[in-house]
């Protein structure tokens, strides 16, 4: 892994010191796409957060108090969720009263309890993680033994890989302050981060870092410009817990963002969805079949609506889905048929990005229904069935559908 330090000197030198007015000069989309009601309106919660009118849902959760010390030992996983459960219904009472509020920071209180809402998520996500049940892969691996998990990651330190003020996200989100996880539960044979998805050898302890030092990286990536922090990789889903932890050590308001294959057990979907705000899921089949053959993950189909549809409910959602060579039908037309009704709120990007990678590039025989571009027609095909499906657009990339 490179030198985070080294990482920080680069953007600084990039961007001139100052982020925003980089993103501003070189995507003055993301300026104009706040223009469109339609997006701002599905994007609401988001919005206000990154403009500080509101508090991030993960400062709600540490104003939520505990009488129990989510630390001690003795308290068993299931008796963790039965106090997750009472809390959380307080949270979504104080997170409504903040949504509906004209002076949303008078709807939480101003001094921390000593235990909290978010203190329990944390002792819950570490109790994932070992044996690791965070994804649906459920591999069992005693992570806090160094056992190596079906992600290829080890221990429960975040294993980033760089960090930085990404300009090249969805025009809402930029610039995003965008964190990049080593390792990844999916083993895509096109993936075109499998430097640090598909690591050699498995990533852990050395060169990792703790909540602390991941919080820090946060504070500086909102203070100097980032509209969000967005949590990537890989994927983000095997670091869930130190993900949380940072969250108590994070002291600046900050929409935080999920940028994932989805692919998380429902346990963890129950402790991430009230710290998320904004969602951004890569849906990527239509089919089982193919997600198989792809990325090497069963009950795919299943799995993603079940999470997608969950997070939607709680949260802004910007969904992705990359149009591969010659699987319109099988996959992008059931894709994007499907969220035009289970999740109509959500704003969807259809990309074109698809180049051949990876195993698909060294293996080209093995993949030969993936060896090209996506055409153009293919794009077109796809663009008409979002519009036929209800879609309007695009504005500034982005579809959605109107009410």
């Amino acid at each position: 892994m490179r030198s985070n330090t080294l990482k920080v000197r680069e953007v600084r030198t990039i961007l001139g010191g100052d982020p925003v007015r980089y993103a501003e000069l070189i995507r003055p989309d993301s300026i104009r796409v706040w223009r469109d009601e339609g997006i701002k309106e599905r994007l609401s919660w988001y919005y206000r957060v990154m403009r500080n009118s509101a508090p991030a849902k993960f400062i709600i959760a540490k104003r939520i108090p505990t009488d129990i010390d989510p630390t001690d030992k003795g308290l068993g996983l299931s008796e963790l969720l039965r106090v997750h459960s009472r809390l959380k219904e307080e949270f979504n009472r104080v997170w409504r009263d903040v949504r509906e509020s004209p002076k949303p920071w008078k709807e939480i209180p101003s001094v921390k309890p000593k235990h909290t809402f978010l203190d329990v998520k944390v002792a819950i996500a570490y109790r994932l993680a070992s044996p690791c049940q965070l994804c649906e892969r459920k591999c069992g691996t005693k992570r806090d033994f160094g056992e190596v998990g079906a992600c290829k990651v080890k221990g429960l330190k975040a294993c980033v890989d760089t960090y930085f003020h990404h300009v090249g996200e969805e025009a809402p989100l930029v610039p995003s302050g965008t964190i990049f996880y080593a390792g990844c539960n999916f083993r895509c044979v096109y993936c075109q981060n499998w430097n640090i998805s598909q690591p050699v050898t498995p990533v852990g302890e050395e060169g990792c870092l703790d909540a602390k030092e991941l919080a820090t990286i946060q504070e500086w990536l909102r203070v100097s410009g980032a509209k969000n922090i967005n949590h990537v990789g890989g994927d983000p889903t095997p670091h869930l817990p130190v993900i949380i932890d940072s969250l108590r050590y994070l002291e600046v308001n900050v929409p935080q963002l999920w940028n994932s294959n989805m692919y998380l057990s429902e346990l963890s979907m129950e402790v991430l969805e009230d710290l998320i705000d904004i969602w951004l899921p890569d849906v990527k089949y239509g089919n089982d079949g193919c997600a198989v053959k792809y990325s090497g993950v069963p009950n795919y189909v299943k799995v993603i609506e079940r999470n997608v549809v969950r997070a939607a409910k709680h949260g802004d959602m910007i969904v992705r889905h990359l149009v591969l060579p010659n699987h319109v039908r099988c996959c992008t037309e059931p894709v994007i048929k499907w969220l035009a009704k289970a999740a109509p709120n959500a704003v969807l990007n259809i990309m074109d990005q698809y180049h051949p990678d990876y195993l698909v590039e060294s293996h080209p025989e093995k993949w030969e229904e993936l060896t090209r571009h996506v055409s153009r027609d293919e794009m077109s095909e796809a663009f008409r069935i979002a519009r036929e499906s209800g879609y309007v657009g695009p504005v500034e990339d982005l579809w959605y559908v109107p009410p």
